[in-house]
């Protein structure tokens, strides 16, 4: 299998799992712990039977600061969006898979789930054409920050409210929204997958002030992130700077 095949069979596998719980009668934050905890279990022994001697890096598991010295790390968030997902009419969570390799994302897959999809580097998804309608702008359902406020003012849009990172990167992805915006605390996992696959389809991901999007770093904290199509790009990082 190639990497690629290997994080989406981690991802739906997840998923699966994911699904499964979540019709068993759950809800609220049993079952988003229950979830982490199967969806962490279920990418860990795909890895483990397709690429037993890398690292995983997973926001449901001790940090092995191995992954520092090694080659191949695969970044995972076996769940996010684990308040959404104990929500049980909401669709917005995901699970992350993604390859750092050679000191760069090389392969990556989003499972969404909850509407049976899964979005991977290769062959990456296309997104649809660009629309007449005013610039929608994805932002955290809870903690909006007030960069994204600055943003649509900018390029004349609106804010769309969403849970989960991967949710809402794989959202302007697949042309639902046009950009998303984030600001004040973010990890490595949240990011890793959903940025492989944007960056796959042509789109900018890049940190608020303009600089790369990095991983395997050794702070595993990576606390903003644009992400939009690649001609709002500079007016909305000109915004939010």
């Amino acid at each position: 299998m190639r990497d690629v095949e290997v994080a989406a069979a981690a991802a739906r596998a997840a998923a699966q799992v994911l699904l499964e719980l979540r019709s068993g009668g759950l809800t609220g934050r049993a079952l988003g712990d229950a979830g982490d905890a199967a969806a962490q279990a279920a990418i860990t022994g795909v890895l483990a039977a397709h690429r037993p001697d890398d690292v995983v890096f997973s926001e449901e598991a001790a940090d092995d600061r191995s992954r520092l010295a090694a080659g191949r790390v695969w970044i995972v968030d076996p769940l996010d969006g684990t308040r959404e997902y104990g929500e049980t009419d909401r669709s917005d969570f995901a699970v992350h898979v993604a390859l750092w390799a050679g000191g760069a994302l090389s392969a990556a897959a989003v499972a969404l789930p909850a509407v049976g999809e899964v979005l991977v580097t290769d062959p990456a998804p296309a997104p649809p054409p660009a629309t007449a309608r005013p610039p929608r702008i994805a932002v955290s359902r809870t903690r909006p920050p007030v960069q994204a406020a600055a943003a649509a003012e900018a390029v004349g849009g609106e804010l769309v409210p969403l849970g989960s990172a991967g949710w809402k990167t794989t959202a302007v992805v697949r042309g639902e929204v046009d950009a998303y915006v984030h600001a004040g605390g973010m990890y490595q996992w949240d990011s890793a997958a959903p940025v492989a696959v944007a960056l796959a389809a042509g789109l900018t991901a890049l940190r608020l002030d303009g600089s790369p999007l990095r991983y395997n770093e050794p702070d595993p904290s990576l606390p903003d992130l644009l992400v939009c199509r690649p001609e709002l790009a500079a007016g909305l990082l000109a915004a939010v700077r």
